[in-house]
């Protein structure tokens, strides 16, 4: 890698930490990130991908854009042009450009294969992480639609991440040069997932709250604190069930919040049992910054053993 490329690698990670770091921190503290967050920091990646492939030829760098311009989309309301009375033609639209795009690029791979003057690796993991966060938010893993953005934008900002910074056993190395970062990153995640109910756990112990199985997955909470907490009303006793919840913005879901505080005060109802909405955003940014570090934690902990 020459000077051009350490010049670039060293933006992408700069652009990521920076990104990640503040869209975590607003997830955190209002459930809400600006799609023009994702928007600007999209056209970021696209462009420093783009230079690049620049020297490489035209083939991979106009593969790169057309998967650059599928990413793109996901992060644009193209659709509010279309205005109501084409709504529908929404769907048929975005299935012919996955049609059209995956086709494309798998074609081109079946065809001439993979290689620097081929069809890019980075194209195929950019193009592989928009197609993964787009089946996540479908089938109800990535909740929020910041967070399938935030994926997208990832993927594109930073397909591949191989040589991390601190540690990276030799066995891992070979499959980070493949393997799309944003896997990492959820890999990542998923893992350090798992300090949340051990958390849940220590705190309802010290306050003497513990009890099997809830004690891992929630807390009791002052009914006059729900309002201004992120949390989900889960207290089968009060007939409070909330875990499933139609609500698409933060501000409707403090007036779900307030209206449940309401009726459980009218009630005489002073603590109630409810489960934390973990920002998954702030999990992602700490996969994120771990792969940046240590690169894929699963590999490294089979690298280990």
């Amino acid at each position: 890698m020459g000077e051009v490329g350490y010049a670039l690698e060293l933006v992408r990670t700069l652009v990521l930490v920076a990104t990640f770091a503040y869209a975590a921190e607003r997830d955190l503290a209002t459930r809400e990130v600006s799609d023009r967050l994702w928007q600007l920091v999209g056209v970021v990646g696209v462009v420093v991908g783009a230079v690049a492939l620049a020297g490489d030829g035209l083939l991979p760098l106009l593969l790169w854009l057309v998967v650059g311009a599928f990413a793109l989309e996901h992060l644009f309301p193209w659709d509010d042009a279309l205005g109501e009375r084409r709504a529908s033609w929404v769907l048929p639209i975005e299935l012919a450009f996955y049609v059209g795009v995956i086709g494309l690029v798998g074609g081109l791979v079946y065809r001439e294969g993979i290689g620097p003057t081929l069809v890019p690796v980075i194209a195929v993991a950019a193009l592989v992480s928009v197609v993964l966060a787009r089946v996540l938010f479908e089938v109800g893993v990535l909740y929020g639609g910041a967070d399938a953005k935030g994926l997208i934008v990832l993927g594109v900002l930073v397909p591949l991440f191989g040589a991390p910074l601190i540690y990276h056993p030799a066995a891992s190395v070979a499959v980070l040069r493949f393997l799309p970062f944003s896997v990492t990153v959820l890999t990542n995640a998923a893992l350090l997932s798992v300090a949340a109910p051990v958390a849940i756990a220590v705190r309802n112990v010290a306050r003497g709250e513990f009890s099997f199985a809830r004690g891992f997955t929630g807390f009791t909470l002052p009914v006059s604190d729900l309002p201004r907490r992120f949390v989900w009303v889960r207290d089968a006793a009060l007939g409070q069930d909330t875990m499933v919840d139609d609500a698409e913005t933060s501000e409707e879901d403090t007036e779900r919040r307030t209206e449940i505080a309401r009726e459980l005060s009218a009630r005489g109802v002073r603590r109630v049992w409810v489960t934390p909405q973990l920002p998954f955003l702030v999990l992602m940014a700490a996969g994120a910054f771990t792969a940046v570090l240590f690169g894929n934690l699963l590999l490294d902990l089979f690298g280990v053993l």
